[in-house]
């Protein structure tokens, strides 16, 4: 197998701790009709765009609102919330080795480039280090996760082969997305999610926290220098890119 030449990471419960905070999200709307929203549900939302989570969210809670009334409602509640969204043990330290080897670094997120913001609005000097950013509301991607459309479009704008990128994600869609990209997957998943349920990931790790980079399958001496050769010359930062 050759060695990856970038990695490009997931953000909700990857790089953020936000997975708590959606869930105190969703139990303030769903609770308002007796119901739970736990990790039997939840497992089956978590790294899907946001339309198809609401959706499933209201069927299968049997919930008396739209997915659209539901996903307004979180909107207000994502406004107080997201913005206290903490760093994942262990993942501005990865992503700052990575920035320092000069190893190509995007983050492929579900989040649509609004509720992105809100999320990264404490830690932008952090964000702004990664080469891509691609959102999943951006006009090129015809399919959110499980499709590998949001990932391809990160390796297109990195400028490097999916094949020579490792992707980094804690969800069942997430990992089905970035394997049908035809990248390695590193699965980071939540303990109450289970890791049978991202058993298909080429590897499972309990936490970021200690991750080396040959760990991630990149070339301790030759990561960075090969990494920027097979990069495409790009005249401008992608349009995924934060300001």
């Amino acid at each position: 197998m050759r060695h990856a030449l970038a990695v490009v990471f997931d953000m909700d419960g990857v790089l953020l701790d936000t997975e708590r905070l959606y869930t105190e999200a969703t139990q303030q709307i769903v609770g308002r009709f007796g119901k739970t929203f736990d990790w039997s549900v939840k497992g089956n939302m978590i790294g899907r765009p946001a339309a198809d989570s609401a959706r499933y969210l209201v069927e299968a809670l049997g919930l008396p609102i739209t997915a659209e009334d539901y996903l307004g409602e979180r909107e207000v509640l994502f406004r107080t919330l997201m913005p206290t969204a903490q760093a994942m043990p262990g993942a501005r330290e990865l992503s700052d080795a990575l920035h320092e080897r000069g190893v190509p670094v995007a983050v492929a997120t579900s989040s649509a480039r609004p509720v992105y913001e809100l999320k990264t609005l404490n830690h932008r000097p952090w964000f702004a280090r990664f080469d891509v950013v691609v959102t999943g509301d951006d006009p090129r991607i015809a399919r959110g996760k499980p499709a590998p459309d949001i990932y391809l479009l990160a390796a297109r704008e990195l400028g490097v082969e999916p094949a020579r990128c490792v992707a980094i994600e804690d969800a069942p869609a997430g990992v089905d997305a970035a394997r049908a990209a035809g990248m390695r997957v590193i699965a980071v998943p939540d303990p109450a999610l289970g890791r049978e349920r991202v058993a298909h990931a080429d590897m499972v790790l309990e936490t970021l926290a200690g991750v080396r980079l040959e760990d991630l399958g990149l070339d301790r001496g030759s990561a960075a220098s090969s990494a920027r050769s097979a990069r495409q010359p790009k005249a401008a930062r992608g349009p995924g890119h934060p300001s």
